[in-house]
């Protein structure tokens, strides 16, 4: 086997991507080599990939991505969304044959091969994303070197049985519980930045670590809020004792209907009356303490360039999203939150997808909550949704001033 060169020679080892209903894709081995399991997913975004790969909320999923040039820019230190790369496997059609970027630290191919992440190049990506359009986002694998049995490079139906069986005996994305795989281990803060540097904090925020990305409390510090970011398995009176303006659940990987515990925090914060504000997974338990449903999309939603319309308003944004789960709730006006016969009271669909409809955002009426699926927070892609951010503290001032309002009678 050989790897990418600094000269710019391309791997020519056999590597092969197998679907579960027994497609198989051929191509050359990418980064490391070996097996990876996973969920295949693709995704839009014709930059970013660097991000893509370091968003925890891409757990246990191999990712195609179907702009056909992946590797050009190179790996920097100052865009990852996470200390690690989180995809399960990589697929792309040209790889770059060397980095060209003045921020470029190494190439693409020697982060995924020192991360172990298993990928495969010179696949027909668009076949794939079509393919996948049309079956759903379904499991795969990615297999090279030792891991191709005698035969796979003839594809001899043997030897393709063999890997889709391996495929068939991996797990699932439906009823996977992945935030704690994901999560921080121990509780960080990150203080107030830029102009507010060193200054009284506008407010503090508890950030519940589902997944969460780096970005996200970059855009609360450089606003003068403080962020407290804790593990996933946090109590909601872990989260009271910190005294918090506001409560923020992150982005992140899996299945949010087996998310009990965190539901059951976040209804406390809801009870309590604690301004909140969801993110992508964040949303979607939103969603689950209310009382809607969730449902599984059949490929999901995964990119930089999705429009989404803002209800009220009417204005389109183009926005980032990584999610393959969605909130079943009412469109088109208010209804009562079905938890307990509407103890969260009215809620109104704040934001819808344009390509399919999908609930993007949720708003509560009666109490200091809202939630959007997308992510404003995106670094690679469009901002349009950053000012979300200030909407949040606008909500956590308001409640504050209202408490002083009150101790001064």
């Amino acid at each position: 086997m050989t790897d990418m060169t600094r000269s710019g020679a391309l791997r020519t080892d056999r590597a092969l991507l197998v679907l579960e209903d027994g497609t198989v894709y051929r191509g050359y081995g990418y980064g490391a080599t070996g097996a990876s399991l996973g969920e295949v997913v693709f995704s839009t975004g014709m930059t970013g990939y660097q991000e893509t790969l370091t968003d925890p909320s891409y757990h246990r999923q191999i990712v195609v991505m179907t702009a056909p040039h992946i590797g050009n820019t190179g790996v920097n230190d100052e865009d990852p969304e996470s200390a690690r790369i989180w995809v399960a496997g990589f697929v792309v059609r040209d790889a770059a044959r060397r980095p060209s970027n003045w921020r470029s630290r190494r190439g693409l191919d020697e982060e995924l091969s020192s991360q172990g992440v298993v990928a495969i190049a010179d696949v027909d990506t668009r076949a794939v994303t079509r393919h996948i359009r049309e079956r759903g986002a379904m499991r795969a694998g990615v297999f090279s070197g030792d891991a191709l049995p005698a035969g796979a490079d003839h594809l001899g139906p043997e030897a393709v049985a063999a890997l889709v069986r391996i495929v068939a005996e991996s797990p699932g994305m439906s009823g996977a519980a992945l935030a704690g795989e994901v999560s921080t281990g121990g509780a960080y803060v990150v203080e107030p930045l830029g102009e507010f540097e060193g200054a009284e904090p506008v407010a503090r925020v508890v950030a519940v670590d589902l997944g969460i990305k780096s970005r996200t409390p970059h855009h609360l510090a450089a606003r003068g809020v403080q962020v407290v970011v804790v593990p996933s398995s946090y109590s909601f009176a872990q989260i009271a004792d910190l005294r918090p303006d506001g409560v923020f659940f992150s982005n992140g990987p899996g299945d949010p209907s087996t998310a009990e515990h965190e539901i059951s925090v976040l209804r406390s914060v809801l009870d309590a009356r604690i301004p909140y504000f969801g993110i992508c997974f964040g949303h979607q338990l939103f969603g689950r303490a209310l009382g809607y449903g969730t449902y599984k999309l059949d490929y999901g939603h995964r990119g930089i360039n999705q429009p989404v319309k803002d209800v009220e308003t009417g204005r389109v944004q183009i926005t980032a999203h990584n999610h393959g789960f969605a909130v079943d709730a009412p469109v088109g006006g208010p209804s009562i939150s079905p938890y307990d016969s509407g103890r969260y009271g009215r809620v109104v669909v704040s934001h819808v997808g344009l390509n399919d409809g999908v609930v993007e955002g949720l708003t509560a009426l009666d109490i200091p909550a809202f939630s959007v699926q997308y992510h404003p927070e995106a670094a690679a892609g469009p901002h349009d949704g950053e000012g979300l951010f200030d909407r949040f503290i606008t909500l956590m001032a308001a409640r504050r001033g209202a408490a002083s309002a009150k101790e001064g009678r």
